[in-house]
């Protein structure tokens, strides 16, 4: 384990609210209100990070995913939220898109001006403009139809940076394989023959698979949601996907990567 300013145990920076504390909904929402400020805020002040704790969920993704939900219900809460209201694990993120993206510049000899675009391209556009699309949209699902209703307690809601969050643990062990793991693949995945494209297309049917498996698993960590099983249904479309592009010779790593280095 790493050495950090900050103590704290495994899964810290997943809060969560109690029965006690969510009979105060005018509390929820000042807190809600002053979330991303101070989590904005925090993303500045590495002191205030805790980095120790953020690589061992990292760690846990990948190998026992269920492990780091399991956190959010048994962990003591400190803050009336379910999202991290540790950045920690975002810095890392940021840092790993962007020594990707150094390597791939490396590989592709795209120079200074297309290394930054590269860059800015993975962090902005690939984790958070895709991630803040998909978060909102589960959002707005979740709360819209998939809310259980119980007369005998507070209506609780799915926060939109807890959302953001279960986006952020699918990402990691996606961006292991279609990013590092494909960065050696590359001479393989850009060839033409059927092998390499059934290796390319493989790598990315198991990386979109884990990654709306772990989705799954965030959602169905929260106690009031119904149904939560129907974010599994995914995968059934993209072993379709996987299956035409086979049959139709796609080579999808190879299309992916022409679009990013033409």
């Amino acid at each position: 384990m790493l050495p950090t300013s900050a103590t704290r145990s495994p899964g810290a920076g997943y809060d969560y609210m109690s029965p006690s504390s969510s009979s105060r909904p005018q509390r929820t929402r000042r807190g809600s209100s002053r979330f991303f400020p101070t989590y904005i805020r925090r993303l500045f002040s590495f002191r205030q990070m805790d980095f120790e704790v953020a690589l061992w969920e990292m760690f846990y993704l990948c190998v026992s995913p269920d492990r780091v939900y399991r956190n959010i219900k048994y962990h003591k809460q400190t803050k009336n939220q379910w999202a991290r209201d540790d950045p920690a694990f975002m810095a890392l993120l940021f840092f790993c898109l962007t020594v990707s993206a150094i390597a791939y510049g490396i590989v592709y000899s795209v120079g200074f001006l297309g290394l930054l675009r590269l860059i800015l391209w993975m962090v902005f556009v690939d984790f958070l403009l895709v991630g803040a699309v998909v978060a909102t949209t589960l959002w707005f699902i979740t709360n819209r139809f998939l809310l259980q209703h119980n007369p005998h307690s507070v209506q609780q809601s799915v926060e939109w940076a807890y959302a953001f969050d279960v986006h952020c643990n699918s990402f990691f062990p996606m961006f292991l394989v279609t990013y590092v793991l494909q960065l050696f693949f590359i001479p393989i995945v850009v060839r033409s023959n059927w092998i390499s494209m059934f290796i390319g297309n493989t790598l990315y049917l198991a990386a979109t698979s884990y990654y709306v498996y772990i989705t799954f698993l965030g959602y169905k960590a929260l106690p009031f949601l119904k149904n939560p099983a129907i974010f599994l249904y995914p995968i059934g479309v993209l072993v379709v996907i996987y299956i035409i592009s086979l049959i139709g010779a796609v080579p999808i790593a190879g299309r992916i990567l022409s679009a990013y280095f033409p």
